[in-house]
């Protein structure tokens, strides 16, 4: 009897934590299909119903420059106002006066995309360099003296200094060779020679049916801007006092 008390207690003890398991296993599952079967009532009842209209966004009418027409008012900057950031007035401010009664005058602030394709053989590239060196706003002025000599400022200002050194020395490096200046050119007057540097071209360059054109630059560095001065003679002839003049005025304003 002791041993048929022993066999019925394991049994009596065995079967119901094997039925336990099962029993938690079957209501698992039903759980598992009860959810799967209301998120598929769910969706058809949703499928069949009107869509509901979103809230009305706090602010509909965002402030902002209204579209107009290109005039004779029209200006770069009014072009697209917001890719301009206030930093980019600031620079602008410090850009050397166009002289009164310039022909062909611009003054402000450019952006760097476009400053790299008026400057760059391949824009493409080289606007990411400017990012990636931190370049924070450009500004240009420009004008034409005469029928001969033509003028451009550029004003560079980079986040940090060694944004600046590195534009700086990336010109140093390249004036000398003959598709530019050809030449190693000079100190600028009254300017450090680490901060200031000055070229005019060796010889002018001539292409058919077109005026012998030479060009004179200077380079100089305050801080994190970097000013470039091209003097631009068409008829292969350039003034070195009118443009250290230049370079001095645009120097006095920085």
């Amino acid at each position: 009897m002791s041993g048929t008390s022993d066999t019925a207690g394991t049994s009596d003890t065995s079967v119901p934590r094997r039925r336990a398991r099962r029993t938690t296993l079957l209501i698992a599952g039903a759980a598992v299909l009860g959810a799967l079967a209301g998120t598929v009532t769910g969706y058809a009842v949703q499928y069949h119903r009107e869509p509901t209209p979103l809230p009305p966004l706090a602010q509909q009418k965002m402030d902002g420059p209204k579209p107009a027409a290109m005039n004779d008012a029209t200006s770069r900057r009014s072009v697209n106002a917001h890719r301009w950031h206030k930093a980019d007035e600031e620079l602008a401010k410090k850009l050397v006066d166009v002289p009164a009664g310039a022909q062909h005058s611009f003054s402000g602030a450019v952006s760097a995309d476009a400053f790299a394709a008026s400057w760059y053989l391949q824009p493409s590239d080289a606007v990411g360099g400017l990012i990636r060196e931190g370049i924070k706003s450009v500004a240009t002025a420009s004008w034409a003296e005469n029928d001969r000599n033509f003028v451009e400022v550029h004003l560079l200002q980079y986040r940090d200094r060694s944004g600046a050194e590195g534009f700086q020395a990336e010109m140093v490096g390249y004036m000398p060779e003959k598709d530019y200046a050809g030449n190693t050119g000079k100190d600028f007057p009254g300017v450090p020679a680490d901060f200031g540097h000055l070229w005019i071209d060796s010889k002018a360059h001539e292409e058919p049916g077109y005026y012998p054109v030479r060009q004179a630059r200077a380079l100089i560095r305050r801080g994190d801007i970097v000013m470039v001065v091209e003097y631009t003679n068409a008829r292969g002839a350039v003034d070195e006092k009118a443009l250290v003049e230049i370079a001095k005025r645009q120097m006095e304003r920085l």
